[in-house]
């Protein structure tokens, strides 16, 4: 047995640049760029037209990621196909796909072919080879992004019916525009090595479709089995992606073994059965949850691996070549998707408004797309890399358009809940307790001995104000967005919810979408409340585990939890925003701070910094310190002075 030492190496150097391509991605997040086009431009970047870090000889051998991420890719795609959740919209996620996926396909096939002359490695084709090629652009322009979709659903925390059905009809077209690619292939297949499209012909396809789905019900009862092992995570989630990985090393072995005896290949449809195989864990298993956890936890590392090859494959010489064809069809294919939209909203009777936007979620594409394309650029060698690199770069411009239109639709129907802007501090330090119990009285009186303004709020009817001559009590008669307002929420540093979780999280849902204060603190009752009350940015205090947590800090931290709890006599920590515009730029070494305090950390726009004496401050910047009162008060005057 001889081992290819080679490959070791070309897959070690390639591993390097998608680590790199990782890193360089996210400055692309921060410039509020998509994560894909990032992975794309550096793996063009290092392909062999540019740097040459991966040369173009490495990319055929290489091949085997593509195949592990289209496995992967199918198995995503089909594991947001949950039937249940999508029963309340039916009418309307039938009508919308049936309606998106053939006037998409009809449009962008028709377009490409009569801008066939445009496109180099069309133009000289014959016709019947034009129809074949400009049907695979119509189905792979059908493809949209489940992932991308739901990225933005959540950023945006929407919800509603026009919400519903976006995500259901962009789940059912993935599926669908799968086994319609299967079926353009293989014409397409047919059409080029010039076999005749007889009963022959079909009867052959329908045995390659039925075998595909055979082997997806297998494939399906293997990962159902995987999943309920007592495997490690870690293990079930390597077979998991080596099955979908098997099933292409099973058609390319019957491929080519048909094609030796008949000269005419004969496989199943990888694709197809990842995607029936996944369908079936997801709505047939009580192991949804732990496939979709394994494929969120294993998709960055393929998805990564997989966009950086698929950018260095791309010939840049023909990328600059076909730059006007890709704006023409990337036009095209939006006009289609507002035709295919507004067609399909009419025939289910959705309200004018979705018809008018009901296009806007579709542009974006990703890995279904670019993973079709992939499949053309392989299975065509002659004019398959050109095909892939106007689907690419018409990809490259749904990702910076698509989600932008997405979050824009949201926002017209109503259905987005981000969170609002924080108010301008007024100089004064408010807050609002809500409920009226010994705790939230003691630390009240402790808020206002440090100089806070605050309010209690109670829901009690019978509480009488008067045995709290020292404290501001408000009687409420509702958790409503007016009464919170009333109680001068707009103007509060911090609010406080004691209440029950139903009613804290009505208080902190409110107040995260239309007053946006600062600082949210929950005491939570249930600890499986947890996730909702985090999702909106909460600072959660939960009572069966605090007073743990507290005794551990003070085993192994005392000072520190002597500090903080204000047992050290005279010495305080605290945050302070720097408002002061003076000392906005200004390093910390510079800084005329009293000789007891210390700066501890410095958080800006939500991120901790390590600081050092060379640290510039920005204005919104917050600093915690730590000193006596009076130079903390001192401090807090000149940084949250005007």
């Amino acid at each position: 047995m001889t081992i290819d030492y080679n490959l070791f190496k070309l897959l070690g150097g390639f591993l390097i640049v998608a680590i790199a391509a990782n890193v360089i991605a996210q400055y692309f997040l921060k410039h509020k760029m998509p994560v894909i086009t990032g992975l794309l431009i550096t793996g063009i970047v290092s392909g062999p037209f540019v740097f040459n870090l991966i040369p173009s000889a490495s990319i055929p051998h290489l091949s085997f990621i593509n195949d592990v991420a289209l496995a992967f890719i199918a198995f995503a795609a089909s594991a947001e196909l949950y039937l249940r959740e999508m029963r309340s919209r039916l009418n309307s996620i039938k009508w919308m796909t049936a309606s998106q996926l053939l006037i998409t396909f009809i449009i962008s096939t028709t377009a490409v072919y009569f801008f066939a002359d445009l496109i180099p490695f069309i133009k000289t084709q014959p016709v019947v080879y034009k129809i074949a090629i400009a049907s695979l652009f119509g189905v792979v322009f059908i493809a949209r992004s489940p992932a991308s979709a739901i990225a933005i659903v959540n950023e945006m925390r929407a919800k509603g019916p026009f919400v519903q059905t976006v995500l259901g009809v962009t789940v059912l077209i993935d599926f669908f525009v799968i086994l319609f690619f299967s079926f353009a292939l293989e014409v397409s297949v047919a059409i080029f090595e010039g076999s005749s499209l007889n009963l022959g012909f079909i009867l052959i396809l329908l045995l390659e479709l039925g075998s595909s789905f055979l082997t997806g019900l297998l494939l399906g009862r293997l990962l159902i089995w995987l999943l309920k092992s007592s495997l490690a995570f870690a293990v079930k989630s390597f077979l998991v992606v080596l099955s979908g990985y098997l099933i292409y090393i099973i058609h390319h072995y019957i491929s080519d073994l048909t094609y030796a005896e008949y000269q005419h290949s004969i496989s199943i449809e990888p694709l197809l059965v990842c995607i029936v195989g996944s369908f079936i864990v997801t709505n047939y298993s009580a192991y949804r949850a732990e496939f979709l956890r394994i494929l969120e936890k294993v998709g960055p590392y393929i998805y990564v691996a997989f966009f950086v090859l698929s950018g260095a494959a791309i010939e840049l010489n023909i990328f600059i070549e076909v730059i006007g064809i890709t704006f023409i069809l990337f036009l095209f294919r939006l006009g289609s998707l507002m035709i295919g939209g507004f067609v399909g909203s009419k025939i289910a009777g959705d309200p004018p408004l979705f018809s008018r936007i009901s296009w806007m979620p579709y542009v974006t594409q990703a890995g279904v797309g670019l993973g079709l394309a992939t499949i053309v650029a392989s299975t065509f060698p002659g004019w398959g890399t050109e095909f892939a690199t106007i689907i690419i770069s018409v990809i490259v411009l749904n990702q910076l358009v698509g989600p932008p239109l997405f979050k824009w639709a949201i926002n017209i129907v109503g259905e987005g809940h981000t969170r609002a802007d924080t108010p301008e501090f007024d100089g004064i330090r408010d807050a609002i307790i809500f409920g009226l119990e010994p705790q939230s009285v003691a630390l009240a009186r402790q808020l206002i001995e440090n100089g806070w303004m605050v309010k209690i709020a109670t829901l009690k009817k019978d509480t009488d104000v008067a045995e709290y001559p020292d404290l501001d009590v408000r009687k409420i008669d509702n958790l409503s967005l007016e009464t919170i307002k009333n109680l001068d929420a707009e103007l509060s540093e911090a609010i406080v919810t004691m209440l029950t979780d139903d009613e804290n999280y009505t208080i902190c849902e409110q107040v995260y979408e239309h007053i946006g204060t600062k600082d949210v603190i929950v005491r939570l009752n249930h600890r499986f409340n947890f996730t909702k009350f985090h999702q909106l940015g909460t600072l959660i205090v939960d009572p069966s585990t605090a007073i743990v947590s507290l005794l551990d800090h003070f085993v192994r931290s005392p000072q520190a939890a002597t500090l903080l709890l204000g047992m050290q006599e005279n010495q305080d920590s605290r945050d302070v925003e720097v408002l002061n515009t003076d000392l906005h730029s200004l390093r910390l070494r510079n800084l005329r701070l009293p000789s007891d305090v210390i700066v501890l950390s410095l958080k800006r726009r939500g991120n901790f910094i390590i600081t050092h004496g060379y640290t510039r401050l920005r204005r919104g910047d917050i600093l915690t310190l730590v000193g006596s009162k009076d130079s903390l008060n001192q401090v807090a005057l000149k940084f949250e002075g005007a």
